[in-house]
């Protein structure tokens, strides 16, 4: 794996961590009222950075902001939303972690010489 795309990965698999706890505490905190949920954002800003290579990517950190409330329905946080952002959490950093994954059987097979 090539330095730029084993950094983008941890980063990835950073900024999803922080948006499955961020996720995790909206839904902890459903009922509470007034709660405004969390959102975390990473991926535009690992975009831009994985164009000026991987000391940029390095630099790059999930960015956590508080969602308004929904006004017109007084709600900050709706649970199906928050379930929807657990799951496709839950997958996209389960399908990083395979990819990492198979890259180490790579290397492993590799420097074994294919035995």
């Amino acid at each position: 794996m090539d330095p730029l795309a084993a950094i983008l990965t941890l980063r990835a698999l950073d900024g999803l961590s922080a948006r499955a706890e961020a996720t995790a505490h909206n839904i902890a905190n459903a009922q509470t009222p007034g709660f405004r949920p969390l959102r975390v954002s990473f991926e535009s800003a690992l975009a831009e950075a994985a164009q000026h290579g991987p000391a940029a990517v390095a630099q790059v950190r999930p960015q956590i902001e508080t969602s308004p409330l929904d006004l017109t329905t007084g709600e900050g946080v709706r649970l199906d939303q928050e379930m929807a952002t657990a799951s496709a959490t839950a997958l996209r950093y389960s399908a990083l972690v395979e990819v990492l994954d198979r890259q180490m059987q790579i290397s492993r097979l590799a420097i074994s010489g294919g035995r």
